[in-house]
């Protein structure tokens, strides 16, 4: 199974209703290289895609992230969150 991860998932600059899927006390001024180095670091196998977009936002930022692994999509993203505050 896989997770596809994009960038404004972290962003604090976002509202839910516009993409960010962590709380707030989690978000980050998210940049993909940053999210690459944690998701390195916690060991997942995955894919980084530079040229796919967020689609409600497809004119912003670039990139996404494949991640390969059986944990679910809420699970991932706030252990990337938390990593991320600790780098």
């Amino acid at each position: 199974m896989s997770v596809i991860i994009y960038p404004i998932y972290f962003n604090v600059n976002y509202s839910r209703k516009e993409g960010r899927r962590v709380p707030k006390s989690l978000a980050f001024d998210a940049k993909l290289d940053t999210i690459v180095k944690a998701v390195r670091e916690l060991g997942y196998k995955f894919d980084v895609e530079d040229e796919k977009r967020y689609p409600k936002f497809w004119w912003k930022e670039k990139g996404r992230i494949i991640i390969y692994t059986d944990e679910s999509k809420n699970e991932v993203l706030r252990k990337i969150a938390k990593k991320v505050r600790n780098l």
